[in-house]
């Protein structure tokens, strides 16, 4: 342990009176006993089992949506009758993954976990595709390989249904607030961000999941924002900490995602149409919450995560740093044959690459189509 990490772990300990216990209340996933009382909110909660409905039932849930909606609550009460913490609610997710993976990819894989320590607890910042699938794939990852779970970073703008908010915080999500207005505010929120950011992967020693940027790369070119640095930085102490030194003690991993097949692909390019023919773009109300929908049941074909190499104390700068973040999230991309089709539909030949050897599940006539 660096005398960093032993001097915030003093002041974390200094701060963990009874009156500062629940210091990151407003913002932290919900704990194991809480679990009880947000299940009973969301089996009563009828938009919850009604967008249920919707998922399996499809057109039939506007026929019988009463009869549909007491059958979703009967089943889901009997599956989540052995839950009473947050672990026992993640395996239930696990299950639904599991099957999600079966459904909607062509196959899952997983590189570079086996140069990590499952014992330490990481900051791992990923590429953004998918609103909730790139830290769902990530967990899936590391469940599998004997890691424990993330804590998973969710900006409130998506919360704009309290049952999408209950499910995201017993997933252990914590909340961006980005509906923070005027800088006092915005300060106030990204100073506890940090703050709890740190205090997870130093203190409670607790894995975190963050992208590399706010909101998803929909043109698909991954780039981190500096900003996002800059906002980790703000929970160091500058007087005794050099900032390649705080770096490292936060143990920052690069992942890259890579999906064969985007879900989402036409509803991202009418944005990007829309952004470039008339300078803005105005979302639909609860227009995430659908594509988080669309995501989860659409076809993605193969996918695969990489997991890199934790960032040195040699980083200097927060450029630097997001520099060194897309070095290795761009090099542990996975190329797959859908990538080299997108090339020659937008220059006329196919890529200098051994189109043969790279991976997919689509052809090219079917990704014309």
């Amino acid at each position: 342990m660096t005398n960093a990490e032993l001097s915030y772990k003093v002041c974390a300990f200094l701060d963990s009176r009874p009156q500062r216990m629940d210091q990151f209340a407003d913002i932290r996933p919900y704990n194991d006993a809480e679990v009880p009382a947000v299940l009973e909110r969301l089996l009563g909660d009828s938009e919850f089992l009604d967008a249920i409905c919707r998922l399996k039932f499809k057109g039939l849930a506007s026929w019988l949506g009463l009869p549909l909606r007491a059958l979703v609550r009967r089943a889901l009460r009997g599956e989540l009758a052995g839950v009473t913490d947050v672990k026992s609610f993640q395996l239930v997710i696990e299950r639904y993954m599991s099957q999600m993976i079966e459904d909607s990819t062509a196959g899952f894989s997983v590189s570079g976990l086996d140069r990590l320590d499952a014992h330490t607890p990481y900051l791992f910042m990923s590429n953004h595709r998918d609103i909730t699938l790139d830290p769902a794939f990530t967990n899936y990852a590391l469940y599998h390989s004997g890691f424990d779970t993330v804590r998973i970073a969710i900006g409130d703008n998506l919360l704009t249904k309290p049952y999408v908010s209950d499910l995201m915080r017993l997933n252990k999500s914590f909340i961006v607030k980005r509906s923070a207005r005027g800088p006092r505010e915005v300060l106030k929120a990204y100073r506890e961000l940090s703050a709890y950011i740190r205090h997870s992967i130093q203190v409670d020693r607790a894995p975190i999941w963050i992208a590399q940027r706010e909101g998803r790369a929909k043109d698909g070119v991954d780039r981190t924002e500096p900003a996002i640095i800059k906002m980790l930085a703000m929970s160091q102490d500058r007087k005794t900490e050099d900032f390649g030194g705080f770096i490292a003690a936060l143990n920052i991993v690069p992942v890259s995602i890579s999906y064969e097949l985007d879900p989402c692909d036409g509803l991202k390019a009418a944005e990007l149409e829309q952004l470039a023919t008339n300078g803005s773009y105005q979302k639909a109300e609860h227009e995430d919450v659908a594509s988080i929908a669309t995501g989860i049941s659409g076809n993605k074909g193969l996918v695969h995560v990489a997991f890199g190499e934790p960032l040195g104390a040699d980083l200097e700068t927060p450029e630097q740093v997001a520099w060194e973040l897309d070095r290795q999230v761009v090099g542990n991309y996975r190329l797959h044959a859908t990538n080299a089709y997108a090339w020659k539909a937008l220059h006329g030949s196919m890529p200098e690459l051994a189109v043969d050897e790279l991976t997919g599940s689509c052809s090219e006539e079917a990704f014309q189509a």
